[in-house]
């Protein structure tokens, strides 16, 4: 990289370099572009840029967001992408010392994500009527989401050829490109085997698609879209706690915990590569022994 490179352009390889090394989704990468071109934009303000810039740089930009009221989980993520970002520019040798190097990132407390009690889930999950194709889609998508704690990416992308019906089976390709198996339920095999007799043609009119979950427009749908229809089941059935498009996935996670799975289990079904990810669940199931001590011990 002996040439001189544009911001965009360097930017690119970057993200080129991840895509090819590390398998990172396009969300992943997105992000990434999006928290270097707010750098950058900061920097050529100052006449400076991306490759140029100190560490005092990065550190009147990092104390510009906290002044704006930045949260710390944003500044966090882009401190995480300028670290790689500039790791990467030492590999290369386009620069000599990292302006990261001493610039610690802001301590996070390790927050419990939202759920939905079994009660909740029930209520979401009776929602959609089977009468109508699109919620007939719906209520297949939630059954099957709530079953086994797919991403919500990783559910709108899904193919029929991932899908077995036959073994009670779905074939997941996850975060850098690992695959897992994850068991249907009974009940989510159900509501696909029932989508899957009217629903889906209809939505397809006609056309040909691998698309296990197709658009009204016969298209794959986009996460956006799938996570407005589950804020509307939710109104529908009087759900009052605030959701996240992840809410069905710990409510999966946080169920299983309750009911006595194993943590690895749980780990291996949601497709964490790092058990420290998983473990912040242990925090409901702690909780839940402790309910149960309370409740049933002679001297609880």
């Amino acid at each position: 990289m002996s040439e001189k490179y544009t911001p965009n352009s360097i930017i690119d390889l970057f993200l080129d370099d991840l895509w090819s090394t590390k398998g990172l989704s396009d969300n992943t990468l997105s992000a990434y572009r999006t928290d270097l071109r707010h750098l950058d934009r900061y920097l050529q303000k100052q006449g400076d840029d991306l490759v140029t810039c100190s560490q005092f740089d990065i550190r009147n930009y990092l104390a510009e967001r906290f002044d704006k009221g930045f949260a710390k989980t944003s500044s966090a993520r882009m401190m995480s992408s300028l670290r790689r970002f500039y790791g990467y520019l030492i590999v290369k040798k386009q620069i000599d010392s990292d302006p990261m190097a001493l610039i610690e990132s802001p301590k996070l407390a390790r927050k419990l994500p939202d759920s939905l009690s079994e009660e909740d889930i029930d209520r979401l999950l009776a929602e959609p009527e089977q009468d109508d194709p699109i919620e007939s889609r719906d209520k297949a998508m939630l059954e099957l989401l709530y079953a086994t704690g797919l991403r919500v990416s990783e559910l709108v992308g899904l193919t029929m050829e991932q899908l077995s019906l036959r073994q009670g089976l779905v074939r997941i390709t996850g975060k850098g490109g690992k695959e897992r198996l994850v068991p249907l339920g009974e009940l989510a095999i159900t509501e696909i085997e029932s989508y899957l007799k009217f629903a889906r043609a209809e939505l397809l009119k006609g056309k040909q698609s691998d698309v296990l979950f197709p658009s009204k427009r016969a298209q794959q749908m986009t996460r956006q879209t799938f996570w407005h229809r589950i804020k509307l089941y939710a109104l529908r059935a009087g759900i009052s706690t605030e959701l996240s498009p992840h809410t069905l996935r710990h409510a999966f996670a946080t169920h299983l915990l309750n009911h006595g799975a194993d943590l690895r289990v749980v780990q291996l079904l949601l497709g964490h590569s790092d058990l420290s990810t998983t473990q912040i669940y242990t925090h409901v199931a702690t909780a839940r022994l402790a309910s149960l001590h309370s409740e049933h011990h002679p001297r609880g």
